[in-house]
């Protein structure tokens, strides 16, 4: 059982940056051995995949909409990762979850990741 915090978030003008953070802890759960993934949920819209990065952190992947602007980074020694996003959009604006995928999956699917954080509301105004 792996329990996800995450921080960070705020109210931003369009072009602005934010870093979100999240923490992760749990007696059995062994962070260093598990990719990690941000995604987002929109008022109103299903819940949408940002960005993943490998256990060791050398492999990223990220959606269409965010790259470029955004990168996820992770430190192993803190169970901590993060996601940087810079220039940000009116339509960023969402409450962003981090997420602990059931595989050891270098690159996992959306659909694998079930552990979520309580989330963190990311609001950009124009």
């Amino acid at each position: 059982q792996v329990q996800l915090v995450e921080s960070g978030g705020g109210e931003v003008q369009a072009g602005d940056s934010l870093r979100l953070s999240c923490t992760a802890s749990g007696r059995t759960f062994r962070f260093r051995m598990y990719a990690m993934g941000w995604f987002r949920q929109a008022l109103g819209k299903e819940r949408d995949f940002v960005a993943t990065i490998s256990a060791s952190g050398y492999t990223t992947t990220y959606a269409d909409s965010v790259k470029g602007r955004f990168t996820i980074s992770r430190d192993n020694a803190k169970n901590t990762v993060y996601l940087q996003m810079n220039n940000l959009k009116p339509e960023d604006t969402a409450v962003y979850y981090c997420a602990a995928p059931r595989t050891l999956s270098s690159t996992p699917r959306p659909y694998e990741f079930d552990s979520w954080g309580q989330g963190t509301q990311v609001t950009v105004s124009s």
